[in-house]
């Protein structure tokens, strides 16, 4: 508990860290409580007319209706469910597999830690959008097969950090003193490597999520969605293919829009807020750096002395 509380109280100073949570704490709770803010039914049966295609906001709509003559508020509200699952699963995804190789290749070293960290290098110099398209055109359109191929090309990102900070760790005195009384790699990496690099994994995780969301929207605005789930990036594709540029219905288009960038730029917020909280040498150079220039900028020029008179 102690550890919690000393953390929320760090974090607490991270002011644009703490906007980052609000926001996302926001679009989560309005996810979960999707069928109490909704002002309609999404599977609901919706007669199509002239008057509620590309109906403009009003009463009835606040943001309107789309193309089928659906609420958009509703759409958008239900919509956040899909991109935020998607995201969190892929997160936890690459949150293993990165941690698990991390790990391996930075406690063992040698040729364990070459074979791994050459196939992270494979999967990092491969363009992520071209891979992507092709996986899910091969293997299905799903929502899980999306989770599935978005996870398995987002781990390689942390696996480099969690290497980098176990290759650190491994050579501290309490790591040595373990061996020398006989502990085993598993018990060390149990109790010792592992509690260390964990706060990294967390914060690549929370961007790894931002990530994730973006490129299902990219998938989805491609038309490469799960077609039987609605997200914000199909919405984005609808209002495209389906006539709402060309019909002037911007309501169908920057709702989604503004909700994607609403919870990326929440995500990076709350990565870069934990990032200063769990490697204090960011807020320390920050802290250090800035009154120096402050108080130098402050001093006044430096004069040479008067020449002394005959």
């Amino acid at each position: 508990m102690d550890i919690l509380t000393n953390f929320w109280h760090s974090f607490k100073q991270q002011r644009m860290g703490m906007l980052g949570l609000i926001m996302l704490v926001v679009t989560v709770l309005m996810a979960i409580f999707a069928p109490l803010l909704a002002p309609y039914d999404p599977e609901a049966p919706v007669k199509v007319s002239i008057e509620n295609i590309y109906a403009p906001p009003n009463a009835e709509h606040p943001l309107g209706t789309d193309d089928a003559g659906k609420d958009v508020l509703t759409n958008l509200i239900y919509g956040a469910r899909v991109s935020l699952t998607i995201g969190f699963f892929t997160a936890f995804i690459a949150l293993v597999i990165g941690g698990v190789v991390g790990i391996i290749a930075g406690f063992y070293g040698r040729q364990v830690e070459n074979a791994l960290m050459r196939l992270t290098d494979i999967l990092l110099v491969l363009p992520d959008l071209p891979l992507m398209i092709i996986l899910i055109a091969l293997l299905g359109r799903s929502m899980w097969i999306i989770i599935i191929v978005l996870g398995i090309l987002s781990w390689t990102s942390t696996a480099r950090v969690v290497r980098s900070q176990t290759l650190a760790v491994k050579e501290r005195k309490f790591v040595h003193r373990a061996r020398a009384v006989g502990a085993g790699n598993l018990y060390i990496i149990r109790r010792h490597i592992f509690p260390m690099v964990f706060p990294l994994m967390v914060v690549n995780a929370v961007l790894v999520i931002s990530s994730a969301i973006y490129n299902e929207s990219v998938l989805g605005f491609l038309g490469l969605g799960d077609p039987t789930r609605l997200s914000w990036g199909q919405m984005l594709q609808f209002a495209f293919s389906r006539g709402g540029m060309s019909a002037g219905a911007w309501w169908s288009l920057v709702p989604p829009g503004l909700a994607i960038v609403w919870v990326v730029l929440a995500l990076t917020l709350l990565g870069n807020g934990l990032e200063r909280v769990f490697n204090p040498r960011l807020e320390l150079h920050h802290l250090s750096v800035g009154p120096k220039m402050v108080a130098r900028s402050a001093q006044p020029p430096e004069t040479s002395p008067a020449p002394a008179g005959k």
